[in-house]
């Protein structure tokens, strides 16, 4: 069986109204903000979609998964990941006891044989996870850092990515460098 061309995903995790439980959020809509993307990368929202998030797991290939990971270190620090740290529990991949983690997706779509070869996480250790939609002071700055490493990851694959001359609406005014 011929496999289709897979699409270059660009994936969101997390909760807007736990403060900087929605960093992944926050940075995949700065990148539809700031960028013109081709057709061929699809940026998602996955939210908390736990399981449901498979279908965009089974059609991409790369994956760039933007979340914050649970760790003793400084808040706000920046931590990058492959599928092969994961594979070797280097990290946890949920936050929360109740969501089914990434890792458990992905073996899932390995049943199905539609399983992505290559992903990439870009997480944060978050600062506050009280109720509240805005990132605290340490996490809200990596918001614009963690987008140009995926932007200059993807154009260093080949991908054309543009800035936008003019950002569309902006939802959170704590973004800054």
């Amino acid at each position: 069986m011929e496999k289709t061309q897979k699409k270059i995903g660009i994936i969101g995790i997390g909760n807007l109204i736990l403060s900087d439980e929605g960093f992944g959020i926050h940075t995949l809509h700065y990148l539809e903000q700031n960028y013109i993307f081709p057709e061929n990368v699809i940026l998602q929202d996955a939210g908390t979609a736990g399981i449901y998030m498979s279908p965009f797991l089974e059609a991409c290939d790369p994956i760039f998964v933007i979340d914050v990971v649970d760790l003793k270190d400084e808040p706000g620090s920046f931590h990058f990941y492959t599928m092969e740290d994961v594979g070797a529990r280097n990290f946890q991949t949920k936050m929360s006891p109740h969501q089914l983690g990434l890792l458990e997706i992905v073996e899932i779509c390995r049943l199905r044989d539609a399983a992505p070869e290559h992903i990439e996480f870009y997480c944060v250790v978050p600062q506050a996870l009280d109720t509240g939609m805005e990132l605290s002071a340490l996490v809200a700055p990596r918001v614009i850092e963690v987008a140009d490493k995926i932007v200059k990851r993807l154009q260093e694959s080949g991908v054309s990515v543009q800035k936008r001359e003019t950002p569309v609406e902006k939802r959170n005014t704590l973004y800054h460098a």
